[in-house]
């Protein structure tokens, strides 16, 4: 899963993992959790640049977070905006799913959670300051979309039909969230 900070991509993770059964959960430890307002922010592990694990795509780098690899994971980078070819070549067989929030959007929500006072995971070692931070998040929502332009993905809202349509169970997202675009490569 891959998504820009602020995009709001955690709460959709959460919310797939949470109510589809066989998704792999076992990477969700206390020091790996922040909240902020009545959200669960972030939960468990994320791949990035200066963090616990970094963005490498070796299957041992993947593995290390989870005490079991069984099941389904969502595995979460914003890094891997950049990498999103590497990934389709390594893992052909895996979807990937990228999220596409406005970059003003995502840049007021990720300062609205916390910015860089987030406790997991750091962000202050790759991305520095606000002003690279937006630069970020404007470079990774252009990667995102480049990728699905070469792809031809259909961008949509996250909703219980698009959830049904791809996770064979329809639950209604746990917040509606009209300026976010969802879409998958399976």
């Amino acid at each position: 899963m891959i998504g820009a900070p602020g995009s709001r991509w955690s709460g959709i993770a959460q919310n797939i993992e949470d109510n589809i059964p066989g998704f792999n959960v076992s990477d969700r430890t206390q020091q790996r959790q922040y909240s902020h307002h009545a959200f669960s922010g972030h939960l468990g592990i994320y791949f990035g640049t200066g963090w616990e694990n970094d963005t490498s795509l070796d299957q041992e780098n993947l593995d290390l977070g989870f005490e079991n690899v069984n099941g389904t994971r969502i595995l979460k980078s914003h890094e891997w905006a950049y990498q999103l070819d590497e990934i389709k070549q390594r893992y052909p067989d895996d979807w990937i799913m990228l999220v596409y929030r406005p970059e003003m959007s995502c840049y007021s929500w990720w300062h609205e959670a916390g910015g860089f006072t987030i406790k997991y995971p750091d962000y202050r070692p790759y991305y520095q300051d606000s002003v690279k931070m937006l630069n970020e998040i404007m470079r990774m929502n252009q990667s995102i979309f480049k990728f699905s332009q070469k792809h031809n993905l259909v961008w949509q809202h996250i909703s219980a039909d698009w959830i049904e349509e791809n996770f064979g169970k329809r639950i209604e997202p746990s917040v509606k969230l009209p300026d976010t675009l969802v879409t998958l490569l399976k």
